[in-house]
């Protein structure tokens, strides 16, 4: 998530910080509290000064300067971080959907480099890395006390570049090498197509500076193709998350009133709530099923809070990811930047999912379906094996039936995905309950 605020100088953001700490209290009123940290800035001070007098080689001190930021920044939770001019560059350019990579997205968790989850049609998704993956090593370097910044500058690089990482899973007996090769990535964050002639299906990948436009075109898409347009799903699955304000706007396009995530801070410019404004561009009042699983975060899990906390849409699949935190992007003067953990989000029920992630209505786990789909029970003997057997009734006109030896058709291959397969079952069968509560034949 990222939100700007306009440019600091680092002897500005030093000022923000002894504000946050001051308060409102004048210099001759300094609490016990404040006294301490001064006495800390202090001890900084002399131990700066002793490094650079003493070390037994000659320092940088811009590197000491941001070593020390970095083990500051370190303290706080995963998500923040301090970005140096060429982190911060990247960090633009990724938001435009478009970046030199392996396509994963990562964060710390309890201490250990872990993957989020691959991104679609990238090396690292076409490589078998899934969602929990603990990257223990990059190009043979332990990634003990990395921080996120300096995994992705690692994994990062230019096209056909090669990177080697080793994972642990648990279902693997052993760390694994996984030697990728780097690619443009280029993030197609909305696909859709349409099943069983009327239900809509609506994949989200991530959420980029275009991801609302892209879900808007994509709608009237679906409405024209459908025959017509009856039910849809909300494939989030594996979707990392991104921009807060694009998720606000995807959740908009399927509300007509109601909250759809309010955030909490310290600051209050912090205490916010986007609610649906019913523009009626692009609405889809269709019934709607949102699958989910554990690579479902941050952006993406605002967008299935707000669905399921106004009854909206059925959510089915398994735990999302817990991601419920904001993060706030300050450029500085030099080119550099801190990105910083500045709210929490609500759903709009005022549930905080941090590190519990959003629970589905419907437990689904995904399932190998079987491909074979010869069914035993076709052998058994019916009624139009007898031979004389009378003809069933046609209508007039109507075409002559399949012949009776015609081979099973396979399974088309969105039917292979259980838990997709479950999300079209159930709008299918919202259809059909419809009709026995009209009475309608």
């Amino acid at each position: 998530m990222k939100e700007r605020i306009a440019k600091w100088p680092l002897w500005g953001v030093a000022l923000l910080v002894l504000f946050v700490l001051l308060g409102p209290y004048c210099l001759d009123k300094v609490s016990a509290r404040d006294k301490t940290v001064y006495k800390e800035i202090k001890t900084f001070n002399e131990i700066l000064d002793l490094v650079q007098k003493n070390y037994v080689d000659e320092v940088d001190a811009t590197e000491l300067m941001q070593g020390a930021i970095n083990g500051m920044i370190r303290t706080l939770d995963p998500h923040s971080a301090y970005m140096t001019p060429d982190m911060y560059k990247e960090l633009e350019v990724e938001t435009q959907g478009q970046f030199g990579g392996i396509g994963i997205e990562i964060t710390i968790l309890k201490d250990v480099l872990t993957v989020v989850s691959p991104i679609e049609d990238t090396p690292a998704f076409k490589a078998g890395v899934k969602p929990g993956d603990q990257i223990i090593k990059i190009n043979g370097e332990s990634t003990k006390d990395i921080t996120i910044i300096e995994a992705v500058k690692k994994l990062r690089g230019p096209k056909n570049t090669k990177v080697t990482i080793t994972i642990t899973r648990e279902t693997l007996p052993q760390p694994k090498d996984i030697t990728l090769t780097r690619d443009v990535i280029q993030i197609r964050t909305v696909r859709f197509d349409v099943y069983e002639q009327s239900i809509g299906y609506l994949r989200i990948a991530s959420f980029h500076e275009r991801t609302a436009d892209d879900v808007r075109k994509a709608l009237r898409d679906l409405e024209a193709k459908a025959k017509p347009l009856k039910g849809l799903v909300l494939d989030l699955r594996n979707d990392p998350g991104g921009l807060l304000t694009q998720a606000i706007e995807v959740s908009d396009l399927f509300l007509t009133s109601g909250v759809i995530v309010s955030t909490r801070g310290r600051q209050a410019a912090m205490e916010t709530k986007a609610e649906a404004k019913n523009s009626g561009s692009a609405e889809v009042t269709v019934p709607m099923v949102v699958i989910v699983n554990e690579g479902t975060a941050s952006a993406a899990e605002i967008v299935a809070g707000a669905l399921q906390d106004n009854r909206r849409a059925v959510v089915i699949g398994t735990q999302t990811f817990g991601k419920a935190s904001v993060q706030t992007v300050i450029p500085l003067d030099d080119g550099s930047a801190l990105k910083l953990t500045t709210a929490r989000y609500y759903t709009p029920s005022g549930r905080s999912i941090q590190a519990e992630g959003i629970k589905p209505d419907v437990v689904v786990k995904p399932m190998k379906m079987i491909e074979d789909t010869h069914d035993a029970f076709e052998d058994r003997l019916r009624e139009k094996d007898l031979k004389g057997h009378i003809q069933p009734d046609a209508p007039e006109g109507a075409p002559k039936p399949e012949r009776e030896d015609a081979p099973l058709g396979q399974p088309q291959e969105w039917m292979m995905d259980y838990q997709l397969k479950t999300a079209v079952d159930i709008l299918k069968s919202w259809q059909i309950m419809k009709t026995f509560s009209s009475g309608k034949s």
